[in-house]
């Protein structure tokens, strides 16, 4: 008998239509949503680390993580009893260009669970090939897994929405990689992480359809979603996927605020790794502005056109909104409906980024005057490197009665290049405190209740590369102990913590051009 044990509830394989084709061989798939595949035997697995609280969300006790049986099932060793896991299909629009048949190329679905009333699709990453995974061995390594199973479950702590990871098991396979796509690849040690969303349905499920003009399965698909996680919407006909698509529209708008409010920089926003539910997919060479920079882009594949960066992210999520209308288009029959919500959108956006802005820096009474305040601080952030979790984290010791000299040393600590502070760039930041400061006056929560906002907005400690690659190089050397800290750590990313203010810093100058410090590939 199985002391593991889950409520399944198959949805998306029931509702939706299969791959005939068993073999597990690359090719086009169509008029299918998904695949049937075996995720590949592990040599020699063995558990990291798996998160309680994703634990308690599939109904599974601390007993059960540890358990044999658990670490076997997670890394794809044993099939779940009366599952039959499988890979999904999807298209995708890739840095601008569409790129066509894409899917989960080393991704593997188990199955859903439905616990208490809430539904929960499993999945397991790097547990080998599938169908989709094109010239690729549909494996990950070490770096890459510790880098997806912590900024899951950071990124939830900070209140953006995301999708969860439940463990981190290394295979005991060795995985062939070129880390920065230079001609030397290298072996390194495989892992796999297991992945948990109430769906992984992206943006490119839709487009495969259309563009195989699949019209009856596009519908089939539309109908899932909106049936299983758009309950609210009870229109019909054409109606029913205009509400789908305007509510996607406001979660995707919310999703990115989110990102911008923590500084948080995706890396690669094609429209497959874009989620039919607005949550944060995908984390692949993902990073946190340290120095502010709207220019900057974690992805160095995105370093020549930096498409993904920092200050775009808002406009390529609006971009692939568009990808979307014109799939469904397919289905609506007419663009005018599409082109209203779209335009919504982005005269939402703006607003709704300047209201975040001012809620970082403690003005919660908007007026018209202030956007001028988000403006400049975008630009004085900008004259010389200065840290945005720092800044912002000190910026609520700030008060209408604080000196200039005091503002300087509150904020000290957030600079780079502390020699740099003087003549043009000083004025500068002169000029912007006094404005800052005179429009504090207006604000009329006290002081400590502006403080107490201010810090439940602005986090203390967000996963920055240099920690996770510290965490990484001692996994590669067996020691795990950075990356059981670095979880309970950010898990609380709003609170003091002062038994963890080490971690309160800015990157150490000796990550300012290390590999995986700075830029990472897709393959990080």
């Amino acid at each position: 008998m199985s002391s593991v044990k889950f409520n399944i509830d198959n949805t998306f394989q029931v509702e939706l239509p299969s791959d005939p084709e068993r073999q597990n061989s690359r090719r086009q798939v169509k008029n299918a949503a998904f695949s049937y595949v075996k995720p590949k035997k592990a040599t020699a697995p063995l558990l990291i680390h798996a998160s309680e609280e994703v634990g308690q969300l599939l109904g599974l006790s601390k007993e059960d993580l540890h358990s044999e049986e658990f670490l076997q099932l997670f890394v794809g060793n044993s099939i779940y009893e009366g599952t039959d896991p499988y890979a999904m299909c999807y298209a995708g629009h890739q840095f601008g260009n569409w790129a066509g048949q894409l899917g989960d190329g080393r991704a593997i679905n188990l199955f859903e669970v439905v616990n208490d009333q809430k539904r929960w699709a499993v999945q397991l990453k790097g547990a080998g090939e599938t169908p989709y995974s094109r010239n690729a061995d549909g494996l990950a390594v070490l770096r890459s897994s510790v880098r997806e199973h912590l900024c899951s479950e950071a990124m939830h702590a900070l209140g953006v929405p995301t999708t969860r990871s439940l463990s981190l098991i290394l295979s005991g396979d060795m995985v062939n990689r070129d880390m920065l796509y230079d001609g030397h690849p290298a072996l390194e040690k495989g892992a796999i992480v297991c992945r948990v969303s109430p769906s992984f349905v992206r943006f490119g499920n839709f487009e495969i359809f259309a563009a195989q003009q699949d019209k009856e399965n596009l519908v089939k698909l539309l109908d899932h979603v909106i049936h299983h996680f758009y309950k609210d919407i009870t229109s019909e006909g054409a109606q029913k996927y205009l509400d789908f698509f305007s509510q996607l529209c406001d979660r995707t708008l919310d999703m990115v605020i989110h990102w911008q409010r923590v500084g948080f920089v995706h890396g690669v926003m094609n429209t497959d790794n874009m989620s039919a539910l607005g949550l944060t997919i995908d984390y692949g060479p993902y990073g946190w502005l340290e120095p502010y920079d709207e220019d900057w882009t974690p992805n160095t594949t995105d370093r020549q056109h930096r498409r993904y960066r920092y200050g775009q992210q808002g406009k390529i999520a609006l971009w692939n909104l568009y990808q979307l209308a014109n799939a469904l288009f397919t289905v609506i029959g007419e663009g005018e409906p599409l082109q209203e919500i779209l335009e919504n959108y982005e005269d939402k956006y703006e607003p709704a980024f300047n209201k975040m802005m001012l809620s970082k820096m403690g003005i919660f009474s908007m007026n018209e005057e202030d956007v001028k305040l988000v403006d400049d601080v975008r630009e004085v952030l900008q004259l010389s490197e200065t840290d945005m979790t720092i800044f912002f984290r000190n910026l609520s010791f700030v008060n209408s009665k604080t000196t200039f000299g005091k503002f300087n040393e509150i904020i000290e600590p957030a600079f780079y290049k502390l020699e740099e502070i003087k003549g043009e760039i000083l004025i500068k930041w002169q000029l912007w405190f006094e404005s800052y400061a005179f429009r504090l006056q207006k604000e009329t929560l006290s002081y400590v209740e502006r403080m107490e906002k201010m810090n439940s907005i602005n986090p203390k400690y967000v996963l920055r590369n240099y920690m996770a690659q510290l965490a990484i190089d001692a996994a590669d050397q067996a020691d795990y102990s950075i990356i059981f800290e670095l979880y309970e750590l950010l898990k609380k990313p709003y609170a003091e913590q002062p038994d963890h203010q080490k971690w309160f810093a800015k990157r150490p100058e000796w990550a300012r051009h290390k590999v995986g410090c700075s830029m990472l590939s897709c393959s990080s």
